[in-house]
């Protein structure tokens, strides 16, 4: 659980840089809100996974969903005015895309 957490901060974090550096943002704010989000939400999914472990598959693609927008919420909160309410779904799309998709493929 704690390699999943950190493998996903890893990959979340580099999107933030990148959207940083796209929009000539400071990163700082935005890490520091992606690495609490992700806090609570990887902890989150994994209470989830295991309650509704018959129903893998639905439990994944319903919490992740719930994680997106619930991630977009607490960006634009936590990220002190960095971000539009759409920009923050938008990054919190592109992190979950990118965590998700990476992270299916790998062995953790």
């Amino acid at each position: 659980m704690i390699l999943t957490l950190l493998v996903t901060i890893l990959i979340e974090g580099t999107v933030v840089l990148a959207y940083s550096a796209l929009r000539k943002r400071p990163a700082g704010p935005l890490l520091f809100a992606s690495f609490i989000v992700n806090v609570f939400t990887q902890g989150a999914l994994w209470v989830a996974l295991i309650i509704f472990f018959r129903q893998y598959l639905t439990a994944l693609f319903v919490a992740e969903i719930l994680i997106w927008l619930i991630e977009s919420l607490l960006l634009y909160h936590l990220s002190r005015n960095q971000l539009r309410p759409v920009h923050a779904l938008i990054l919190s799309l592109c992190m979950n895309l990118a965590s998700f998709g990476i992270g299916w493929f790998l062995p953790v």
